[in-house]
This record gives C-alpha cells, structure tokens and sequence, in this order.
C-alpha cells in the first residue's frame, strides 16, 4: 500500500511545536539546593533534640542529684566514718606536704599553708570533676541501654557527686583558715561567681568527654596524663610569685584562670579583669566545642554502649 507524498513528508519532518529540552545545568542547580535544604533541616533538627534533652534533663534535677547521692553513699557503704574518710586523708595529706614544701621553697608557714590547702582542694574537686567526666555514660551503661532518659541527667550526677565530696573538703580549708587566723573579708564572695562559672564548665566537660569516652576508650588514660602535666604547671603547690617576671604566661594557662577565679577571692584577693576575660573566654570556646559534638553524636551514644 502506498501512501500520499504529503504524508510522507508530514512523517519525516520534525514536530514543529516540541517542548523545549530542560538545559542540562538546571538539573545540578536542583539537586544542589535541595541538598543544602536537607542538611540545614537536619542541623536545625539535631539543635533542637539536644536543646529538648538539656530542657528535659534539666527538669529532672531530682532525679539527678538523688543518683549523685547514691554514688556517694554507695562509694562508702560498710565505712564507719563514710566520706569524711575522705577528710582525713586530706588534711593529714596538706599537712605533710605543708611542712615539707615550707621548708623546700623558703616560704613562711603561716602564708604558704592556707594557700596550699586551697588549691589541693580545689584542684582535686577539678581533677576528680575531669576524671568522672571520662565515665558519664559508661558508667551508666545498663540504664541507657534498658531506657529512655535525656543525657543531661547523667552530666548533673557525675556534678552532684563531684559537688559532695568537696563538700566534705571545705572543713579542711576552714580549720586551716581558722589556725592561722586568715579571713578574706566581703571580697570572697566574688568566688561564687567563680563556682557558677565551674559549674556550667563541669556539665560541658561531661558532655564532651563522655561522649568522646563512649565512643574511644582509649580517651581516659590520655585525659589522665594531660591532668597529671597540668597539676605540675599550674600554681598548687608552689606559688605564683616564684616564677618572678617569667611567670607572665601563668593566666594563659586555663587551669590557672579557673582556679583563681575561685581561690584568690577566698584568699583575699580581687581576680584581675585579665583573668576574668581569659576564663570566660576559654569557658565560651570549651561550651562552644562541647555543643557541636554533643549535638553531632547524640543520637549515637546508646548504639557506643
């Protein structure tokens, strides 16, 4: 069968009114931008479940500090003192070294002793605060797994229990305080300011490291060291003023700024404006670090169990 020239051609020839082909670049522009939609939705999303966990954990201060309790009685269940064995151990500790560091650096008794006292206490409620920071999840490990509670709740017990045993230290501090008849004045309310800013560092310093812990368990002997390096460059045992023009570099030194935040008030002493801003500035940037990865593993923390 044949057909009309004109058919044929009709046929042949290109539709004259085709839709006009998408340009290849367009199609990039779209996955691209719908790319970027998702990851600020998911960010946005990860901010606002950890914000949730810190307003819920928070809620829940109870709970907290009732299972910081527990530890403590725990820790010294069976003890006939309890914790205050704890005390002992620390006054005869300060003591010792009192006598013996006295007379190793030429300082007057009545002078070195309050201030080394102050700074062991401090120091070990620092010290014990970064080493149970390491096992904020681990340590709960059996409650993560059987159920749903926010993980801030775990931050304000390891705090609550830090909190306690310097609690039973402070009368160390004020019988030594009251030998030597030290009185800092209305100046040493200014450390209160100083324990506000230790309390919120000791919440980020669980969250991180126990995140960071949960994941790598290789972490608490490297935190141990550092924190055993720190003790030794930092003023506790030994005085500030020994290091004369070359100790210039002391407030850079974030231990250091922490500490006298809270110990040069107690000793009678106003905190210089440089101390100030080098520790809320370290805080900030510590806070800061901790947000962004406690937000990023969050939702991985029960799976590291």
């Amino acid at each position: 069968m044949e057909y009309p020239a004109s058919a044929m051609n009709a046929i042949s020839e290109p539709d004259a009114i085709a839709a006009p082909a998408i340009t290849e670049p367009a199609l990039p522009r779209l996955a691209t931008s719908t790319m970027d939609i998702g990851a600020d939705i998911t960010r946005t999303k990860r901010n606002s479940l950890a914000w949730t966990d810190l307003v819920e954990g928070a809620a829940l201060w109870r709970l907290g500090v009732t299972l910081g309790w527990l530890d403590i009685k725990l820790k010294y269940r069976g003890s006939l003192l309890g914790p205050f064995w704890l005390t002992i151990s620390t006054a005869v500790w300060i003591a010792a070294m009192g006598g013996l560091y006295s007379v190793l650096f030429h300082q007057d008794l009545h002078t070195y002793l309050p201030f080394l006292a102050l700074s062991l206490v401090t120091w070990n409620a620092i010290g014990g605060l970064v080493g149970d920071a390491c096992n904020t999840f681990t340590q709960a490990e059996g409650t993560i797994r059987a159920m749903r509670m926010p993980f801030f709740v775990y931050a304000l017990r390891v705090v609550v229990r830090t909190a306690i045993s310097f609690a039973h230290n402070l009368p160390v501090i004020v019988g030594v305080f009251a030998i030597f008849s030290v009185w800092p004045g209305y100046v040493a309310a200014q450390s209160l300011l100083g324990f506000v800013l230790w309390t919120v560092d000791g919440f980020a310093a669980c969250l991180l490291l126990g995140s960071l812990c949960a994941r790598f368990r290789d972490i608490p002997p490297i935190v141990g060291s550092i924190m055993q390096i720190a003790f030794f460059i930092t003023p506790i045992v030994w005085l500030p003023g020994q290091l004369g023009a070359h100790g210039w570099w002391l407030p850079y030194n974030p231990f250091d700024a922490l500490l006298e935040t809270v110990r040069a008030p107690l000793l009678g002493h106003s905190v210089s404006g440089l101390v100030w801003m080098l520790a809320l500035v370290d805080s900030v940037l510590f806070c800061g670090l901790t947000w962004f990865a406690f937000v990023r593993v969050r939702t991985r923390l029960a799976y590291w169990m």
